[in-house]
């Protein structure tokens, strides 16, 4: 009988995903009590589509997202070839994972950029975060802005490596003076996770903001961001204000 009775208990364990009650399988528990109703692990179920004969689709995901410490964020760097190290994850499910987390991380940029005025720190780095957050080397971009603070439009200035990039003063001016704009706000990524602006980032800033007096447009800040935070130049009184 205890013979029996464990044998039930396997075969119970490696019953599919269908075979599971309704309210437990993750599209058809979305379809009857709404996406808010499904953890993580769930709709990255629905992503990947299927597991393996030795681990069901929902174990699949767990497994993966227990990897990042259940953290989107994290499993956001991931790249397709990370994910194809996990057993059960080829090039389409890998894919498929990336571009969902793209996605997520465009419509959040879209959400910011409906805003009409950047007058905060913290709309700098909100504005930025979903282009900057996950990059392993460094970029440099600028934000111009009229006299109400409306984004005029935003422009990539460089892009370099680990631990440095280059702004070319000559090439900001440029560019905000095509757009008209009365102010700048310059932004760059340190990947490292360190916020605290290094002796090069001080004498870029110094330099630009000469240079930008010359022409009466205002350099309003200058935001370096991480994952998780960031440092302004205005908020720390380091930036002279007209």
């Amino acid at each position: 009988m205890m013979q029996n009775s464990r044998s039930n208990s396997q075969l119970t364990m490696k019953l599919s995903v269908k075979d599971w009650s309704p309210d437990d399988q993750p599209r058809e528990k979305l379809l009857l009590k709404g996406v808010y109703a499904l953890s993580d692990a769930e709709l990255l179920a629905i992503i990947l589509g299927s597991g393996s004969r030795d681990e069901s689709v929902v174990e699949l995901a767990q497994r993966i997202l227990q990897s990042s410490e259940n953290n989107l964020n994290a499993l956001g760097k991931y790249s397709v070839s990370q994910l194809m190290q996990f057993k059960g994850i080829g090039e389409a499910k890998a894919v498929g994972i990336v571009a969902a987390l793209e996605l997520g991380k465009r419509r959040k940029a879209e959400d910011v950029l409906q805003r009409e005025q950047i007058r905060y720190s913290k709309d700098v780095y909100d504005y930025f975060y979903p282009m900057l957050c996950d990059l392993y080397h460094e970029e440099f971009w600028a934000l111009f802005l009229n006299n109400a603070s409306k984004v005029l439009g935003k422009f990539k200035i460089s892009q370099g490596g680990i631990s440095a990039t280059i702004l070319d003063v000559r090439l900001v001016c440029h560019e905000a003076l095509n757009c008209f704009a009365t102010s700048i706000i310059v932004c760059h990524n340190h990947p490292s996770g360190n916020p605290t602006p290094s002796k090069n980032d001080d004498n870029m800033t110094q330099h630009l903001q000469r240079a930008l007096k010359m022409l009466d447009i205002d350099l309003r800040d200058h935001v370096i961001l991480c994952d998780n935070s960031y440092y302004s130049y205005a908020d720390e009184g380091r930036i002279s204000q007209s």
